[in-house]
């Protein structure tokens, strides 16, 4: 059977690269909380006349995926498990709940609870001991350029965005494209960046088209009618702010649809069933630019 494009991608990371000191990671229960959290904001659950995603990719693919990059790219366990639990804070639904917070520019409202998170889990803890590796390494991602930077540069984070975006959602990547991008990364004043030209150009062709994905009316109508129903969920009681952080999706969204409200059955009908003719016309939040410029042998394309 052929490969997904994410194994292939996971593959191509892993070849002669595998850093075996992750295994124990991939245990800790925070972090496979995630593997139930989607990686595009609970659409997944939504109507497939607006998303039809080729793949389901969740934030541990993610997550995982980030780690390995940062791996290739550094060969620092520090900075390999900052990047491996960078995204530990994610709630149900993702940047849906930054809408809800009304952080449509910077979506990063949900960050805060990363040390909150870690702390907590003492089965993370136990492996850092193990390793001589301080939770203060890892809690501080930003640390690491390589794992997080500012854009419109390129980091681990935002590279591997692109791919799972691209393999997903705008569908505009191949098995040729991923393995060409991943053999094609070179660190430049601790940047990522590339060799070779056509590469980066199809990076930023990619990161352009979920660009315009992203402020299209049709998500930013389903991030907001996500956005909704969850706040009228925790405003009515169903469930609280705190479960965003330790549930699942598949469970918030059951529990919710077990509660019988017109008002939120007829919202979860409107969700699940929407049409792009039916989407109406809104005025757009500010929502955050996507910018990229990438370096190519140490230079801006643009």
């Amino acid at each position: 059977m052929k490969k997904t494009l994410l194994e292939f991608y996971l593959e191509t990371l892993e070849y002669n690269e595998k850093p075996e000191f992750i295994n124990k990671y991939l245990n800790t229960p925070s972090l496979n909380r995630l593997k139930k959290v989607g990686y595009f904001c609970g659409m997944d659950y939504a109507s497939k006349h607006i998303y039809n995603f080729k793949e389901h990719i969740t934030r541990y693919d993610h997550s995982l995926t980030v780690a390995l990059l940062t791996w290739k790219c550094t060969k620092d366990k520090k900075a390999t498990l900052a990047g491996l639990f960078h995204d530990i804070a994610t709630p149900c639904f993702s940047h849906v709940i930054d809408y809800m917070n009304k952080d449509y520019e910077n979506q990063e409202s949900t960050e805060e609870y990363t040390e909150d998170i870690l702390k907590k889990d003492t089965y993370l803890s136990k492996c850092l001991k193990e390793d001589n590796i301080k939770l203060e390494d890892i809690i501080k991602f930003k640390q690491y350029n390589i794992v997080d930077n500012n854009r419109p540069k390129v980091c681990a984070d935002r590279l591997d965005g692109v791919i799972l975006t691209g393999i997903s959602w705008t569908k505009n990547i191949d098995y040729k494209d991923i393995k060409n991008i991943v053999n094609d990364i070179e660190i430049y004043n601790n940047e990522i960046g590339f060799k070779t030209k056509n590469i980066a150009k199809k990076v930023l062709e990619i990161s352009e088209s979920i660009d315009i994905f992203c402020h299209s009316k049709e998500d930013n109508y389903m991030m907001e009618l996500l956005a909704g129903i969850t706040k009228y969920g925790i405003d009515k009681g169903y469930i609280t702010y705190e479960e965003l952080y330790i549930a699942n999706e598949e469970e918030l969204i059951c529990k919710l649809k077990k509660v019988y409200d017109t008002k939120l059955i007829e919202n979860f009908l409107k969700f699940e069933n929407i049409t792009k003719d039916e989407i109406p016309s809104i005025s757009l939040p500010k929502v955050k630019i996507r910018d990229l410029n990438p370096l190519v042998q140490g230079k801006r394309i643009k």
